[in-house]
């Protein structure tokens, strides 16, 4: 009988093995040259019962289960199958190991998969909790630190994620710091230190980086650069991404005539409170499927009634995750697609290589990224007369398609209530406020703020955003106020909520400040459908004019400020007549709800010529 004695089960992974020559002793009786007495591998261990451990012989491995044994020490055994006994012939050697995993083994990465599970579902509060007991339970574990610093600076934590990041760093290298670390300056809004942090990335790794994305991204939020250093700088990060693509031409399409156009949309973002979801879910619903074969190619690996609600709502929708730029293109090839459509630009689960290389006939991009994406091969971009005024055509890469009213169509299929601006709305102290998100909040836009609560003495200012609910970015925003001698009494901070409470909240605001350069987008609009006028400012590239867009949609000009001073001198203004703002507030969404930029049908119609007419 091969016998190993015991298994030390102090460490995760324990193992012990035994090497030698197989004698006649061990080998039991013989007829016909065939083992009749089939070995038996066997030991103790430390283990707790219902554990198992794990034997190889000669790279032929089998399992065994902990069972109690006498006097506190715990066995196993295991008799080998029939074709691993015919190797035990005498003067054959033999390997035998064992090995035990402690059931702490597999709980680091169990925790971590569960941990990154519960964030994709958007149980952000449960994940971190989950992270931090992983931490708990491995100390010395560098990765369980740095999946929590990770996970913190996701939710917006800063502070900490910086703090446990250096903790990680301590126990073994971390090649992802630099990135993390520019994550966290972009959310405490120093895009300076983002951007360059961002640029030494993408230079270090080359055609293809992905920090090359998060760098174009970092630099619309800069007060520095002007729209043409942005565009330049766009087009110089991803240049190189087109060699070796395919040519239009190369594409084999049956012709048009009597039949529907094949339009593929590629997105990650159809779920609970993405942009893309909330303004394209009644888009989908809208499509003329008699015009239309639509092909979704979800690249997401979050999913929710929101998703399920898209499926609905696609004639074929493909999970496509988990495969590769090259595997994604022959699955969109072989689908035949017409136009392709990007939805993410430069922003997180982009697909941008695969558009460089091109995977289709006529490629577009709209929704996901306010500007041009200076991606290669991109043939088209969709806008309107503000964001992407005539004359513009040096700031992008695509051809500028421009659709009627407003870029985007704000018609939420969740039903809001409308708040009740009574005679008391008039009479409080005004209230404006920001939900933009804090990496917009940049030194400009405070400084710009700091002029419209001196200009309106007896208001306040409520900021609200993710990072706001991290003392230690109130503290940095505060200080970089007070340095603009606001009083704090005046500024109000508020962190994250619900989506639908996060509406209600806009009952306490009477105007909104739009930041700049960086507008706001949804929540410009979600401000509007709430019965809050935005204050915002002519800029200069799509991404600058975004407000503009959208109050001058509503017909409402006199909002769009051409500098800044006149920005705060239309605050000045607008807080200074309480009757007519609240007559105003009062009546928004439906003057809304009468305008035809705000009507989902007539903008899926106009989307549907601009993606007929563009091959």
């Amino acid at each position: 009988m091969l016998n190993i004695t015991s298994i030390a089960a102090d460490a995760v992974n324990d193992s012990t093995s035994l090497n030698g020559t197989f004698d006649a002793a061990e080998r039991g009786s013989l007829a016909s040259n065939t083992v009749t007495t089939r070995p038996v591998v066997s030991g103790t261990t430390d283990a707790e019962a219902g554990q198992t451990v794990t034997v190889t012989l000669n790279n032929v491995s089998h399992t065994a289960t902990v069972v109690s044994g006498a006097g506190g020490v715990n066995t196993w055994s295991l008799t080998l199958p029939n074709a691993d006994t015919l190797a035990l012939n005498h003067g054959n050697t033999y390997s035998v190991t064992a090995s035990v995993q402690d059931a702490a083994g597999t709980l680091e990465p169990t925790l971590s998969r569960l941990a990154a599970m519960s964030f994709r579902n958007n149980f952000w509060q449960e994940a971190i909790e989950i992270s931090r007991r992983c931490v708990a339970l491995f100390p010395q574990s560098a990765w369980a630190h740095w999946n929590l610093a990770h996970l913190l600076a996701e939710c917006w934590l800063m502070e900490e994620a910086e703090s446990v990041l250096k903790q990680a760093e301590a126990l073994a290298p971390m090649p992802g710091a630099p990135s993390l670390r520019a994550a966290v300056a972009g959310k405490v809004g120093d895009v300076d230190t983002a951007l360059a942090l961002y640029l030494d990335l993408a230079k270090s790794e080359g055609v293809g980086s992905t920090y090359a994305s998060s760098a174009a991204m970092s630099s619309l939020y800069s007060d520095t650069r002007s729209a043409q250093q942005v565009a330049d700088l766009h087009r110089e990060l991803f240049a190189a991404w087109g060699e070796g693509a395919r040519t239009r031409e190369s594409f084999v399409r049956a012709p048009r005539d009597g039949r529907r156009l094949k339009l593929g949309i590629v997105s990650a973002d159809f779920h609970h409170q993405h942009p893309v979801n909330i303004f394209m879910q009644p888009v989908l619903r809208e499509l003329d499927r008699s015009k239309f074969e639509l092909f979704m190619y979800f690249v997401g690996d979050t999913h929710d009634e929101q998703t399920a609600l898209a499926r609905t709502r696609v004639e074929h929708w493909v999970e496509v995750a988990a495969l590769n730029t090259t595997q994604l293109a022959k699955r969109i090839d072989a689908d035949e697609i017409d136009v392709l459509l990007d939805m993410a630009g430069h922003t997180s689960q982009h697909r941008m290589q695969l558009f460089a290389k091109r995977a289709a006939p006529v490629q577009m991009t709209y929704l996901g990224y306010p500007g041009s994406t200076g991606v290669p091969n991109i043939d088209f971009i969709l806008g309107d007369d503000v964001v992407t005024p005539k004359g513009c055509e040096s700031l992008y890469t695509e051809q500028v398609l421009r659709l009627p009213g407003t870029v985007f169509c704000y018609a939420p299929e969740e039903d809001y209530p409308y708040p009740a601006y009574d005679a008391k709305v008039g009479k409080r102290t005004l209230t404006f406020g920001s939900f933009n998100n804090v990496p917009k909040l940049t030194p400009h836009t405070l400084k710009l703020w700091a002029r419209v609560l001196q200009a309106v003495p007896d208001s306040r200012l409520v900021l609200k955003a993710p990072s706001f609910s991290d003392e230690a970015v109130n503290r940095i925003f505060s200080e970089r106020l007070v340095a603009l001698d606001v009083d704090l009494n005046r500024v109000e901070f508020r962190g994250p909520v619900g989506l639908t409470d996060m509406m209600a909240e806009y009952a306490d605001i009477d105007i909104a400040l739009d930041p700049v350069p960086y507008n706001g987008g949804t929540t410009s609009l979600q401000a509007m459908w709430m019965g809050v006028p935005v204050i915002t400012q002519m800029g200069s590239h799509f991404v600058s004019c975004m407000g503009a867009s959208f109050m001058t949609a509503a017909g409402l000009p006199e909002w769009v400020a051409k500098d800044d001073d006149d920005y705060v001198a239309i605050a000045q203004k607008m807080a200074s007549n309480r009757k007519t703002l609240l007559a105003l507030k009062k009546g928004l969404r439906k003057r809304l709800q009468t305008n035809p930029a705000w009507d989902v049908k007539a903008h899926t119609r106009a989307m549907e010529q601009a993606l007929l007419t563009a091959p």
